[in-house]
């Protein structure tokens, strides 16, 4: 796992600065603006906004078939519209303070020890040493949230029972039979 400062020296280096267009939060293409969200940052958005779990969050579309014909998938999303993110309001987050990793650290994410850059016009510009170890230190703390939540789906996984027939969604609390 990388450190923080090696994060940040390699930040320092790619640049960015967030143009505030809202690109990332706009559908451009299927599922281009998927946004994975663990139970905690669901229940986050809950208290902040009041929505209830199915106004903030839906399941990831991919579904996998098991016994009986139940199906199930093992993450959530951020609601959408047709066209965007459910909270991109008048081209603003209107869940800023409360956004998930995923938002935090755009256009940004680690795997493994490879910092990887998705496309965004704010690439490339100057980026403060104190504004890189700022992001680098999200981009960890992203990193151990997603390990964390991936190590809670492995725990219920094995003892996961989805009733035939049903849908539902695995994750690090257990299953959540869906109810349409």
């Amino acid at each position: 796992m990388l450190g923080i400062d090696d994060v940040a020296a390699q930040l320092g280096s790619i640049g960015f600065c967030c143009r505030g267009c809202g690109g990332c939060c706009r559908r451009v293409a299927e599922d281009s603006n998927l946004v994975l969200v663990s139970p905690a940052e669901v229940r986050a958005i809950m208290a902040a906004t009041g929505m209830a779990w199915n106004e903030v969050a839906e399941p990831y579309p991919d579904f996998i078939g098991a016994d009986g014909g139940a199906e199930y998938t093992l993450a959530w999303c951020l609601r959408r519209t047709a066209d965007a993110c459910l909270f991109l309001r008048d081209g603003r987050c209107s869940i800023y303070a409360h956004r998930p990793w995923i938002c935090r650290t755009y256009p940004f994410m680690l795997v493994d020890d490879d910092l990887v850059a998705s496309e965004c016009p704010g690439l490339g510009a100057p980026l403060s040493p104190c504004d890189a170890r700022d992001a680098a230190a999200d981009l960890c703390r992203r990193q151990a949230a997603e390990a964390m939540e991936e190590a809670g789906i492995r725990a219920v996984f094995p003892g996961a029972l989805v009733p035939p027939g049903e849908r539902a969604v695995i994750d690090s609390e257990g299953v959540k039979v869906l109810h349409d």
